[in-house]
């Protein structure tokens, strides 16, 4: 995903397929990719990240990014476009826009903005990418058939993530002749998400100075040197122009200090603590609170807690929880690793009632939630367990591991059409369809169902099949796939 617009700038954009001038700001590309086919494709490419392991999968990280985006998005230009946001584990600078609102963020951008303006600056660029169209408008601009492009942007994704080199090496063989013309097209969609960003970043009640100023720190920070280059200056152009047009923008547009949210310190120490080298981070953490070099104090312990719990060193784990529950304000990422840490230390009664507590305070924390199902299951109370993810289900209709919750309480209660069926919802949330169908298929032949069970997996089937213009189902002989 390093270099993902750069090689999908190059694929749609060959030199062969250009056409003078710069793309219609129209509906040209409406014309050529309709809101549900941007939205498939984007649903097909993220069930390919999905199986690469890359995706951030701590549902607090998740959450925070998800909050973050949405505030930012509520405030754009189109209130009909669906978004979700996700993270990426990777140490680089970067975030990326695919079709269809799915926004990734690199761990690495989220470590190094200076502050939450700084990083929901560069969602809102990308947000600004996806409300304009932009990959709609570049197929638009050098396809008739969509079927070429849409082949060369899954081989592009999944190449330049098996293997840079290959990537790097297509990018070459596409760029020759014509790479003056790409550039100014890919600035000029860049400039145009610049200006949109900035709109959405003011009106969501962030500081506008950041995206400049973040910006500027990467650029002196290179000197624009291939090499060692943040992914986002590569994949997205910066020229000093550019910089000066948008803090330009910012001049003209009132003053705000904005305080960084909790989330956004305990997210960052959170990642921090969860390097790969945990001693490395305890040392760190441990430095920054004894020369008093951080910004938020309480952060600086939830990170220390955090990386030793995972050490094992659980009662210097307890003594800094011990100081975040007399001097810090009760968070849900606190209750959580307290909770953890109880469990962890064999004290499973405790754990759950820390849980329960803490979800009476913030009933909607997927963090408390999950953690809460996971030791219910592990202490084979299936009912209670199942109740709980079936519960939060209603309010997280999207969320897979709801359903993989689902799946693995039923499976203690032996009961089969239901666990396959919970097993293929989570599936379809995941994006694999044709998992999904398989599982829903196999709910179909268990003998343990009542007639409205059948009837829900019948339906479902029949609803997927269509989806997928499936042969064995002679309705759908002329359906898309999903």
């Amino acid at each position: 995903m390093k270099i993902f617009y750069s090689i999908l700038f190059c694929l749609l954009l060959a030199p062969s397929a250009v056409a003078d001038g710069l793309p219609d700001l129209g509906d040209v590309s409406q014309a050529t990719l309709s809101p549900q086919v941007e939205r498939r494709i984007g649903e097909e490419t993220m069930r390919d990240i999905l199986a690469s392991g890359e995706m951030v999968d701590d549902i607090e990280v998740v959450d925070y990014l998800q909050a973050l985006g949405y505030r930012l998005a509520t405030n754009g230009p189109d209130n009909q476009q669906r978004f979700s946001f996700f993270g990426i584990q990777d140490s680089s600078i970067n975030a990326f826009a695919l079709p269809g609102g799915f926004i990734g963020v690199h761990t690495g951008l989220i470590l190094t903005a200076q502050n939450e303006s700084e990083l929901a600056s560069v969602l809102a660029h990308e947000i600004g990418h996806v409300v304009q169209h932009h990959i709609a408008r570049m197929i638009a601009q050098q396809s008739r058939d969509m079927a070429p492009s849409l082949a060369a942007l899954a081989l592009a994704i999944l190449a330049s993530r098996a293997s840079p080199g290959l990537g790097s090496a297509g990018m070459a063989a596409v760029q020759a002749g014509g790479i003056q013309r790409q550039l100014d097209y890919t600035r000029e969609h860049e400039r145009e998400a610049d200006r949109v960003g900035l709109q959405i970043l003011n009106q969501a009640g962030f500081d506008t100075s950041a995206m400049p100023t973040f910006f500027e720190h990467m650029m002196k920070g290179t000197r624009f040197a291939d090499s060692s280059a943040p992914s986002f200056l590569r994949t997205h152009p910066l020229t000093t122009e550019r910089i000066a047009e948008v803090r330009n923008r910012v001049e003209k547009l009132p003053y705000r200090q904005v305080r960084d949210s909790p989330e956004f310190q305990y997210v960052r120490a959170k990642l921090r603590a969860d390097q790969s080298d945990v001693q490395l981070a305890i040392a760190q953490f441990e430095d920054s609170l004894r020369q008093k070099r951080y910004a938020s104090e309480a952060a600086q312990h939830y990170g220390l807690a955090t990386a030793l719990e995972r050490a094992r060193e659980y009662d210097r784990a307890r003594m800094e929880l011990d100081w975040l529950s007399g001097n810090a304000q009760r968070h849900p990422m606190i209750e959580a690793l307290a909770a953890k840490l109880e469990a962890d230390t064999g004290h499973p009664r405790q754990a759950l009632e820390k849980y329960r507590e803490a979800l009476t305070i913030f009933p909607n924390q997927r963090g408390l939630i999950y953690g809460c199902a996971d030791l219910l299951l592990s202490l084979g109370r299936a009912d209670e367990a199942l109740k709980l993810a079936v519960d939060k289900s209603q309010l997280f209709p999207d969320d897979p591991y709801l359903y993989e919750l689902q799946a693995q309480a039923y499976t203690q209660q032996g009961r089969e059409l239901l666990r396959h069926r919970a097993q293929g919802e989570a599936y379809y949330r995941q994006y694999d369809l044709a998992a999904a169908l398989e599982q829903m298929e196999l709910a179909q032949k268990s003998n343990d169902g009542d007639f409205y069970q059948q009837s829900i997996v019948e339906a479902r089937l029949n609803q997927w099949r269509k989806q997928m213009g499936d042969p064995k189902d002679p309705k759908n002989k002329d359906t898309q796939r999903k």
